[in-house]
């Protein structure tokens, strides 16, 4: 047993020292090991500093291209509708639902601007209203300035209209009108990364923009410090998971359209004579492909379109274009047809002695459709995933969109919009 106790008492010397050359060796092996894991770090951080120098350095020729590079504009198409068809109607009901019919038929053929013209005599006599229009403050007819509220009424997304329509003697049986359904009718279930908003006016620091009700629950904070009351379109950016707060920028009308393809609504023009349907064009260089309609025009059917970047097509009232051009006070010209690009009768052997306006807006834009030859044409707008993955992605718990309930994935839903 004594021999026992001096072996283990020997042995216990050694296993100290074999354990503490061990940790020595352990700790030399882990400051090599950290000492070259600095070193991978630091060629991964140099690697990384590198690459966001060339990312910046592409983005910021990217940017100077783009600036150089005329931006694109797409090819537009106008109406021009005379006011004084509200007259021809029986009643106050039928007025309204008369103008709801032009709006239908704008919001089908996708029409960019849709102008209202004084086809008669503007005397003093003449009761006459005012109206916003896209060009400012105008004064015109009661029957124009009707038609041309109406046309703005039906083409203003629901959630707005409290904003920019008060109760009015014009709209008193708007109630009767066939919705739009226009794509930029958006509800808060739709998940779209572009909505028309108005600007209110809540309080934001100095200098951090303005906060627009888009149609959700929570404003979108803008960068732009913009006037209260003013309707705008948004883009809205891609919402951190968790976030309670929506930021978005503000956008031209035509850039959903650009971006996606989708149809976003027309403008409404007030023109008190004819001429002016030309003169006053927001268009810098007019339109390059004007055309009347008339069952005195040529036959369709011989129609070949040029190319064209704005297009305007003008129907006359109930005694025709002559009788616009008759009352005008600028144009000198006594055959309609001179004015045009081209004057076309858009249905040849008609059976009707007359074709009234609004069915005449359906049948010839239903007949040039296929016809025109526009310079930009707007990209297709699909239902597709590639379209869906470029919409808002990601919103706030209490406006995440519907889920489709065969993938579970997130819908980018415009197929109703009303």
């Amino acid at each position: 047993m004594p021999n026992e106790k001096v072996s283990m008492a020997q042995e216990k010397p050694q296993k100290k020292q074999t354990e503490s050359k061990s940790w020595k060796d352990t700790n030399r092996i882990r400051k090599i090991e950290r000492k070259k894991w600095k070193e991978e770090r630091a060629i991964k951080k140099a690697e990384k500093a590198k690459l966001q120098e060339a990312a910046k350095e592409a983005l910021q020729a990217a940017e100077h291209q783009k600036s150089q590079e005329k931006p694109r504009e797409l090819s537009t198409m106008s109406l021009a509708v005379p006011g004084s068809i509200l007259d021809n109607a029986q009643s106050a009901e039928l007025r309204t639902y008369l103008a709801g019919q032009i709006a239908r038929a704008a919001c089908i053929f996708q029409v960019d601007e849709v102008v209202v013209y004084d086809d008669k005599n503007s005397s003093s006599t003449a009761k006459k209203s005012t109206i916003d229009d896209a060009q400012g403050t105008k004064v015109s007819r009661q029957c124009c300035v009707q038609l041309g509220r109406i046309l703005q009424y039906l083409e203003c997304p629901q959630y707005l209209r409290k904003h920019f329509f008060p109760i009015h003697n014009d709209l008193k049986f708007a109630g009767i009108l066939n919705p739009l359904d226009a794509p930029h009718h958006l509800r808060e279930q739709n998940n779209f990364k572009f909505r028309e908003g108005v600007v209110t006016n809540k309080p934001v620091g100095n200098g951090k923009g303005s906060l627009v009700y888009v149609g959700l629950k929570a404003d979108a904070h803008v960068d732009k410090i913009l006037t209260p009351g003013l309707r705008c379109t948004v883009r809205l950016d891609p919402q951190p998971e968790g976030s309670k707060k929506l930021r978005g920028t503000v956008v031209t009308p035509s850039q959903p359209r650009l971006e996606t393809g989708v149809y976003w609504g027309y403008n409404v023009r007030i023109a008190n004579s004819l001429s002016q349907v030309f003169s006053q064009s927001p268009y810098k260089n007019g339109y390059d492909l004007t055309i009347g309609t008339s069952d005195k025009g040529d036959s369709i059917d011989t129609f070949e379109s040029p190319s064209y970047k704005h297009a305007l097509v003008v129907f006359g009232g109930l005694d025709g274009l002559e009788s616009a051009l008759e009352w005008d006070e600028v144009l000198k010209a006594e055959d309609p047809s001179l004015l045009f690009d081209s004057y076309l009768n858009t249905v040849p052997d008609q059976g009707s002695r007359t074709i009234r306006t609004e069915e005449a807006i359906l049948v010839t834009m239903a007949a040039l459709r296929s016809r025109l030859n526009p310079e930009e044409k707007p990209i297709a707008f699909e239902h597709s995933e590639e379209i869906a993955q470029s919409s808002v992605s990601t919103f706030p718990q209490k406006f995440t969109p519907q889920k489709s309930t065969d993938n579970n994935t997130t819908t980018n839903d415009l197929s109703r919009f009303d």
